[in-house]
């Protein structure tokens, strides 16, 4: 995108806007959040995409995620007896709950294999849920959102096609069969 001797003046205008607007709309990416989405999407946990030294803090900022969560609270010490404690401890790999709260909740959740690319993200949540209470809330915020907004403008788009100036005595429950029918058409195709 360059410009260069030989473009004619609009092309050398052309290029110059669209590299300005092009590094403004990259500023005002929130790649903290697409940073954390990728994290916790099971397929893509592994952070690949990402150089070896980011890695790090975006975990770093899932576990305050974990922590800020509302209805979680820090786990608490409470007194118990002593007897019942040293049988906990006992049977306990760490002298504390504390110490598995949220970095152990992250460590289980890292060590689960990654999935097929083909699988869906939501479903894994969704039958791993028990597994890890604190992440999935999270998962459900950061990977429900759409990636685009592509398919609900073709809906308004066909819905707008359909009801034009000529078609303006239609009700809006011909409008909806219509729209349906064509969609159906389509998979149908396909």
């Amino acid at each position: 995108m360059e410009a260069s001797d030989d473009d004619p003046a609009y092309v050398v205008k052309f290029k110059a806007v669209f590299e300005k607007e092009l590094s403004q709309r990259e500023d005002a990416l929130n790649h903290g959040w697409l940073r954390v989405a990728t994290a916790l999407d099971p397929r893509f946990k592994d952070l690949k995409c990402l150089p070896r030294g980011e890695r790090g803090e975006v975990w770093t900022s899932i576990e305050a995620l974990v922590q800020k969560q509302p209805g979680r609270a820090t786990p608490e010490r409470t007194e118990e007896p002593a007897r019942k404690r040293s049988l906990l401890l006992y049977n306990s790999d760490s002298e504390s709950e504390d110490e598995d709260w949220p970095k152990g909740a992250l460590t289980r959740y890292r060590a689960e294999p990654t999935i097929s690319e083909r699988d869906c993200p939501l479903q894994w949540w969704s039958t791993h849920e028990g597994a890890h209470p604190q992440l999935s809330a999270l998962a459900r915020k950061y990977l429900g959102s759409p990636a685009t907004s592509v398919p609900c403008e073709r809906l308004f788009s066909l819905a707008g096609n359909i009801a034009q100036k000529k078609r303006a005595a239609l009700s809006s429950e011909n409008v909806n069969r219509l729209v349906c029918l064509n969609n159906w058409l389509k998979e149908k195709e396909q």
